[in-house]
């Protein structure tokens, strides 16, 4: 679902803020603002769920006094864009971000089945365009984990993608030594 705008418009980011800072988009309201358009974020099941903490506790591992990671919590990823991943590494510390949600972050997280293709196509879109140097995509259908770098933010696309399996360890671009095993992100079959 999309509340949408009108015609011919988008919201913006700021748009976007304001709406939650007066009340009308409410904490328990599932949104995120992707391109401009309000969407809805589809409820999530359990295995979703294991994911999402197994891929942060392995990550705050990793990064432990070099970044933080953050849960579900949004990236003000551009003027039209403010997504929610699942899991984000960010710089600086957690009261870093007590006025201002980070404007980018070092890797982004989404946990996918059946958001699959809109993660793949929009939110790296959106990703790219923000210059955020790395993408991880846990693909719950295919048990793999999908791995997007190297942004080219003009053309809003990912340069390199690779697939990552069980087995094999993953290192952070953006923070070298922080390495942490496919395993650990993918919740059991």
């Amino acid at each position: 679902m999309s509340i949408a705008a009108p015609p011919g418009t988008r919201c913006t980011s700021e748009r976007y803020f304001a709406l939650i800072d007066a009340g009308a988009l409410g904490p328990d309201a599932k949104v995120e603002l992707l391109e401009g358009v309000i969407v809805a974020m589809a409820p999530e099941g359990p295995r979703h769920e294991v994911a999402i903490d197994k891929t942060a506790e392995a990550l705050r591992l990793a990064v432990a006094g070099r970044a933080v990671v953050r849960v579900q919590h949004s990236v003000h990823a551009g003027a039209r864009s403010v997504p929610e991943p699942d899991v984000a590494v960010v710089t600086g510390t957690h009261d870093d971000y007590v006025h201002a949600r980070p404007k980018t972050a070092l890797l982004v997280v989404e946990v996918a089945r059946t958001s699959l293709a809109r993660d793949r196509r929009r939110k790296a879109r959106i990703y790219a365009a923000a210059g955020i140097p790395e993408y991880w995509i846990v693909n719950l259908r295919d048990d793999v984990v999908e791995v997007s770098r190297s942004p080219n933010r003009d053309a809003a696309r990912y340069t390199e993608t690779r697939i990552a399996r069980r087995g094999e360890r993953l290192e952070l671009v953006a923070l070298p030594g922080a390495r942490v095993a496919v395993d650990d992100l993918l919740p059991r079959r």
